[in-house]
């Protein structure tokens, strides 16, 4: 137990404080519980289990549908369509909720959508706006699906191994969707309140998205209407550009059909009894497949951050290292039980000023929280869940995480401090109401 401890914080303090590439770090620390006895070779099998298939499968999927262009045609047919400043905010945070399902990254959503941010232009505060809003918005909205970030498989993976029971797609989805709706029209509000003056938000525009090609970047076209129509844009109201946006692609037609299968079979399998990473690599197969598919086996292979999960399996084992040790359970104990679900969301909140990765964060979060829970006599799963709903917020610093990093040109770091001080009490009350109001009428009680 004590050399659990020991290589776990040194773990920790590597993580925080030098430059080390987080998954050798992680790596590292699991080849040294692994030679000391502490981890049975046997873990090594993490590497290649459900949880690793199934988030390489969510990735071949994404790359498959991203390929077909259907995402950036969903965003930027959404944002298009607004008329007001405050209008295309929201419309902006419902279009980036909505890439949650199609690309299982925070960083892989954020990348997909830098090129529609670019091509909004209204004036130098909206841009500014928009720059904080759709990092922001991309990270908190991660919630909404199991894959949305490798820290929710890592939950789920510590509470199956504690427990006897994770958290499935479709509890997942029932959970963190309400969430992470509210939570980006929340922040719609919050970065329109801070950044932009109440002529911005009255001013009306005129609004054009022209026609995709899976090849090409999106482009939406938005002006203040005063100004009038930008030079060499075709007019909105034109039949044939409406057409040639409005109709489907055969690619996307068939991203969108294995999607909504592959994501039908997830929400039923209490019914099926299909493994989720069964069914995902189905569907991997399916959107790979020679003249079905949107791409191939290769290119989508290619484009999987195969460090990521290294480093996600790596940290789910320190993580049950700390459980089947009785280190966590060590830890716990030094904790008092009292005020136990708000003081988890607090440090869960914060612990991004710590650690910057978001798997890291559960792998060292999560563990704790279990056996917290249990000396409180509070359900393991629903401390489990705020904690990694909490630690979704990581706003404060360009370096907190990818996504605000993709958009650092975009705003400046004192943007990310007044952000951070608004929007983290407003993300902890949310989750905390969610937690004590919501989630135990949706099958996770505190209790």
């Amino acid at each position: 137990m004590i050399l659990t401890l020991v290589v776990f914080a040194v773990a920790v303090v590597l993580w925080t404080c030098t430059p080390l590439d987080d998954t050798f770090v992680a790596l590292a620390a699991v080849v040294a519980l692994l030679l000391f006895g502490v981890l049975p070779a046997s873990a090594l099998a993490v590497l290649g289990g459900s949880t690793t298939w199934l988030l390489i499968a969510a990735f071949v999927l994404a790359g498959g549908v991203s390929a077909s262009g259907l995402p950036a045609r969903l965003a930027t047919s959404l944002v298009g369509r607004a008329r007001s400043v405050r209008g295309l905010m929201h419309l902006t945070a419902f279009a980036l909720l909505l890439t949650a399902f199609f690309v299982p990254s925070t960083s892989g959503r954020a990348a997909l959508t830098l090129p529609v941010h670019r091509a909004l232009r209204v004036n130098e505060r909206v841009s500014r706006a928009l720059g904080v809003l759709f990092p922001s918005v991309i990270l908190l909205t991660a919630v909404a699906t199991l894959v949305g970030a490798g820290a929710h498989l890592i939950t789920s993976a510590l509470l199956e191994q504690a427990t006897g029971e994770g958290i499935g797609f479709g509890q997942w989805m029932l959970l963190g969707l309400p969430l992470a709706v509210v939570s980006a029209h929340v922040t719609a509000e919050v970065v329109l309140w801070l950044f932009t003056s109440r002529a911005d938000r009255a001013e009306p525009l005129t609004g054009h998205a022209e026609p995709l090609d899976p090849s090409d970047e999106p482009t939406v076209v938005l002006a203040a209407r005063s100004e009038g129509p930008l030079p060499g844009v075709p007019c909105s109201n034109s039949p044939r550009q409406h057409r040639q946006f409005s109709a489907l692609t055969r690619p996307e037609i068939t991203s969108l059909v294995i999607v909504g299968i592959v994501s039908a079979g997830w929400l039923t399998e209490s019914w099926h009894h299909v493994p989720p990473e069964v069914t995902a690599l189905a569907g991997a197969v399916a959107i790979t497949a020679p003249r079905l598919g949107t791409t191939t086996l290769k290119a989508a292979f290619a484009e999987i951050p195969w460090s990521l999960l290294l480093f996600m399996a790596a940290t789910t084992m320190l993580g049950s290292a700390l459980v089947s040790s009785g280190a966590a359970h060590t830890i716990a104990t030094l904790i008092s039980p009292s005020h136990l679900l708000p003081t988890v969301i607090a440090v869960s909140l914060l612990a991004h000023l710590l650690i910057q990765s978001r798997s890291a964060r559960s792998s060292v979060l999560v563990p704790i929280v279990i056996p917290l829970a249990a000396a409180a006599g509070m359900n393991p799963a629903a401390l489990a869940f705020a904690s990694t709903a909490a630690a979704g917020f990581c706003h404060t610093t360009t370096a907190s995480a990818k996504p605000v990093a993709l958009f650092a040109g975009a705003y400046s770091p004192r943007d990310l401090l007044k952000l951070s001080a608004v929007l983290a009490p407003i993300t902890g009350a949310l989750v905390l109401a969610c937690a004590v109001l919501l989630w135990p009428h949706l099958g996770l009680p505190l209790k």
